[in-house]
């Protein structure tokens, strides 16, 4: 475990509010919670550097792969990733509500600079047009599916963005965007999870990353371990591992004092192998609507589990279990009413999805 520091750094650690009487994210889901794509969260995709990033990336884990390509204005950037976030809530919310989607989406930027804990000053919509030139830019190459769909063709992460009405003073009021297919489908099939609204005061883009894999990987779950080796991995960091593991030891200290991390508290556990451990704080919702929570799946039958190596040969039966019950009750799904049935169709298509992506 790391040293703690002085308390005095507790009010750096966040952010400040800027928009306190905007709750924008303090509703229900039926509205417009903020949501993150699970392929988004779980894979590097945006650059953690605050600086143009022109570089080339590929990467790669248990046979899925994505190659990032950047634009002329560089890649696209942890923070620009508000965006999409923005974007995929509003998707969500008009779900939820019955309303027709569609993958293009129309908004006032002071929305969505409000809703990000932006500034909405000159200088906020500046950067907000910069950030739309990335992700138009930044283009995507991966075997990795979304709603059971794989996009082998190149995409952007949005496609194209418009400035529909500008005001007198030249700044845009009006964005109509085109999210990407790659996008749409995670949104369509559900693949989302909710984030905390303090996720857009962290102020660095390595907190962000970890924030969204301890929300994809450690979920309502009490803890999550991993390796500081493949965290780098995750984050997409590009420094060497002695470096890295000075940034994560600064992050656990000031979450130690300040407990500035959403949702999860960060640990460092030194050795021979060290080892990032997240410990769920209790502060997620117990529900993703507004009705109470459905009791939590029974224990499934014992005969399931020979049925369940047959199904996907070569898995850990008992790990995909828990992938599974995660799955559920992440993405707000209602339990299923014949368990061994649903584990069975789930095990199928993992098996038939990792057998297309190894390919």
């Amino acid at each position: 475990m790391t040293d703690s520091l002085p308390v005095a750094i507790a009010p750096r650690a966040l952010l400040p509010e800027r928009h306190p009487e905007g709750d924008f994210f303090i509703c229900d889901i039926v509205d417009a919670a903020p949501k993150g794509d699970m392929a988004g969260m779980e894979h590097p995709i945006f650059s953690l550097s605050t600086k143009p990033d022109h570089k080339f990336r590929r990467y790669e884990h248990n046979g899925d792969w994505l190659e990032v390509r950047p634009g002329a204005e560089g890649l696209a950037t942890v923070f620009d990733r508000d965006i999409l976030i923005f974007s995929i809530s509003q998707l969500v919310s008009a779900m939820n509500e019955g309303r027709e989607v569609s993958p293009i989406i129309r908004f006032h930027a002071v929305e969505l600079l409000t809703a990000t804990n932006r500034e909405t000053s000159g200088r906020g919509y500046d950067l907000l047009k910069s950030a739309l030139e990335r992700l138009v830019g930044t283009r995507i190459t991966t075997n990795i599916l979304t709603g059971e769909k794989e996009i082998t063709r190149g995409f952007g992460l949005i496609e194209h963005y418009e400035i529909v009405r500008e005001g007198r003073d030249g700044r845009m009021q009006e964005i109509e965007i085109k999210v990407s297919d790659w996008v749409y489908q995670a949104v369509k099939a559900k693949e989302v999870l909710t984030l905390h609204r303090d996720f857009f005061r962290l102020r660095r883009p390595l907190e962000r990353r970890m924030y969204e894999l301890a929300r994809k990987h450690c979920g309502r779950k009490s803890q999550w371990r991993i390796g500081l080796d493949l965290l780098q991995k995750k984050t997409g960091s590009n420094s060497t591992l002695k470096e890295f593991k000075r940034a994560v030891k600064k992050i656990v200290q000031r979450d130690q004092a300040a407990s500035h991390m959403p949702d999860y508290s960060v640990d460092l556990e030194e050795g021979d192998r060290d080892i990032v451990v997240f410990t769920n704080r209790g502060t997620i919702p117990a529900s993703t609507g507004g009705q109470a929570r459905a009791e939590p799946i029974r224990s499934l039958k014992d005969d399931v589990y020979h049925e369940a190596r047959l199904a996907a040969p070569g898995w850990d039966v008992r790990e995909l279990e828990s992938q599974w019950r995660d799955w559920i009750t992440l993405s707000g799904a209602e339990p299923p009413r014949h368990p061994e049935a649903a584990f069975l169709g789930f095990c199928r298509k993992w098996s038939q999805r990792k057998s297309i992506n190894h390919k």
